[in-house]
């Protein structure tokens, strides 16, 4: 990782220590492409169970769960970009994110079709979102890691579980707004 080079003298030595910024992200299947989030975003890793529907939410808002006493809404993440809703299997996992909403942290679940791993990513190895032909939003797309001759997407986080934004979608549903920040059980 750091190169350490001494160099001797007459003077006392001096010692450099060379940082490469490696940063390390969850990996997950969803819809048949890797994507990655920030490990430092995520709080757990859940296999699936059954979830509460909530009525006149939007489409990918799979349901809620109750994660030791308190009510986390769980986003399919598939629907959220505009794909088909994601199946359930034995390797389905819910994936729990905590998210900064105005001053106060929520977890929120993204649901996805299989966890891969934790990958050490070299800040050098990732290139800014492409302006387009991407299958989701830009804006959802914080970069594009260089992983084994092959492009893994990183996620925004912040982007693509706005709570602000899945409210305003809750409504245009025809619902009343959806407050996720105050949910309870």
């Amino acid at each position: 990782m750091g190169a350490l080079t001494i160099r001797r003298g007459r003077e006392a030595a001096l010692v450099e220590e060379v940082h490469e910024d490696v940063l390390q992200y969850l990996t997950f299947q969803l819809s048949g492409e890797t994507y990655a989030i920030g490990i430092l975003s995520i709080k757990e890793i859940l296999e699936y169970t059954t979830l509460t529907q909530v009525p006149l939410m939007p489409a990918f808002i799979r349901g809620v769960m109750n994660l030791r006493g308190a009510v986390v809404p769980v986003i399919d993440l598939a629907v959220r970009f505009g794909r088909h809703e994601t199946g359930v299997s034995r390797r389905t996992c819910v994936v729990i994110i905590e998210v900064a909403n105005e001053e106060m942290q929520q977890y929120i679940g993204i649901l996805v079709d299989a966890v891969h791993e934790v990958l050490a990513i070299r800040a050098a190895d990732i290139e800014p979102p492409p302006q387009f032909g991407s299958r989701i939003r830009v804006d959802f797309i914080s970069g594009m890691a260089r992983v084994d001759n092959r492009f893994v997407v990183l996620l925004d986080v912040e982007k693509v579980l706005s709570v602000e934004e899945m409210a305003t979608l809750s409504a245009m549903n025809g619902g009343e707004v959806a407050d996720l920040r105050e949910a309870e059980v």
